[in-house]
């Protein structure tokens, strides 16, 4: 018997029992549906984070002061009185792919204009540090770091502050604001930078570092310093670099242990994508689970096709069918139901993807990957779970199976 007419009995048996053969399939619609618009929508947030953190600069390096450590207690590592302005000068003069570098200090402050207030995070940094977060100038200017060494009280604010104490942005620039009761003169706003990281990126005052680190918060160390290369894949080198400095010529050890903390935002990059790449698979695995039970519900089905036809195939072994012929008859009636569907499923998950990267805010796009692997074990499915049902039909004693009732 052909393989076509095979298919044509298999498509037959499956019209003459409709209700049941798609209460069969529904197992694997369900679980390739799920399969597809879990990859998607795992695929979709893993970009969105990396985007989000990609905003922030993919060549960023971090040094941190480590945590003290007091009878045995952590302390807040921003009170570590480790890092120095007069480390800056070292960093940048003895590491040559260290190409921006600034001190940075930070604080939740109320800024005021008027009536209305609001409390921004005001940072303090050098010039160079608008250009390793991505901030750019939309209206006014820029400091320079000759303005931060007179200690002059301006600064730079985001397009949420600019909202919260203005009209509007054009209002703001050359407006006198107070925070914390200091006055600080308006020189530019930045452009929207938008969410990051679930932060509102545009609630920030920046201003000259000197200027937030004496006049507004009154300290002598520096809270982070940022620095970074001009291409990032000179990033680690620049991390050997900072290393070297900072335990040679800087002597930032205390008992063999180093007293900072270096970080990079393509090591933080590494390691999200690495922790929702899994957390995308291990959901993927379990929507697959849907899958399995979709087999079981075929092979009891094909079971109970096989006991219903049972004379039936017994009438054709008596007449010359060989047990392979039907063997294959039923093993392709079980690939047919599981193939029809994987391709209700595939659709199916288009469709959650569309509608779950509306609802979360994000590009969930389907792969031909995905789709591939979801069609293909479906494929397996068939093979797998309809073998025993079309191994049992094909070993069926004809004369038996001619007096079964």
């Amino acid at each position: 018997m052909k393989i076509l007419d095979l298919l044509a009995s298999a498509l037959r048996s499956i019209n003459r029992n409709r209700s049941r053969s798609l209460l069969t399939m529904l197992g694997i619609i369900i679980g390739v549906a799920s399969v597809i618009g879990m990859l998607a929508l795992g695929s979709g947030a893993s970009d969105s984070i990396k985007g989000e953190l990609g905003k922030l600069g993919t060549n960023l390096i971090m040094i941190r002061p480590g945590a003290d450590q007091q009878r045995g207690v952590s302390s807040d590592v921003t009170n570590a009185e480790v890092l120095k302005e007069t480390d800056i000068k070292a960093i940048l003069n003895l590491c040559p792919t260290v190409n921006f570098i600034s001190p940075v200090v930070q604080t939740k402050s109320q800024a005021v204009f008027g009536s209305n207030n609001c409390r921004p995070y005001v940072t303090g940094a050098y010039r160079d540090y608008f250009f390793m977060n991505n901030y750019a100038i939309k209206l006014g200017q820029l400091y320079d770091d000759r303005t931060g060494k007179s200690l002059q009280k301006v600064c730079v604010i985001g397009k949420t502050v600019a909202e919260d104490l203005f009209v509007n942005e054009k209002e703001a620039v050359g407006n006198i604001i107070r925070i914390d009761k200091i006055p600080f003169r308006i020189i530019g706003v930045l452009e929207e930078k938008g969410e990051t990281m679930g932060m509102d990126g545009d609630n920030i005052i920046i201003a000259p570092f000197r200027t937030v680190q004496k006049r507004l918060l009154g300290l002598s160390y520096v809270h982070v310093i940022h620095a970074a290369t001009k291409d990032e894949n000179d990033v680690d080198k620049a991390v050997s670099e900072i290393d070297d400095v900072m335990r040679g010529f800087l002597k930032k050890v205390s008992g063999g242990e180093p007293q900072y903390q270096i970080a990079t935002q393509k090591e933080m990059l590494d390691v999200m994508g690495t922790v929702l790449d899994m957390l995308t698979l291990l959901l993927a695995a379990i929507a697959g689970i849907s899958l399995i039970v979709g087999g079981i519900g075929i092979m009891n089905i094909m079971l109970v096709s096989v006991t219903e036809r049972t004379r039936e195939i017994g009438l054709r072994l008596a007449v010359g069918a060989p047990s392979n012929v039907i063997l294959w008859q039923f093993l392709i009636e079980s690939i047919v139901i599981s193939l029809i569907g994987g391709i209700i499923g595939i659709l199916l998950g288009y469709a959650l993807a569309e509608i779950g990267g509306n609802v979360m805010d994000m590009d969930a796009e389907v792969t031909m990957s995905s789709v591939l692997m979801a069609f293909g074990f479906s494929f397996m499915v068939g093979i797998i779970f309809g073998f025993f049902p079309a191994r049992k039909a094909a070993k069926l004693n004809p004369i038996q199976a001619l007096r079964h009732e």
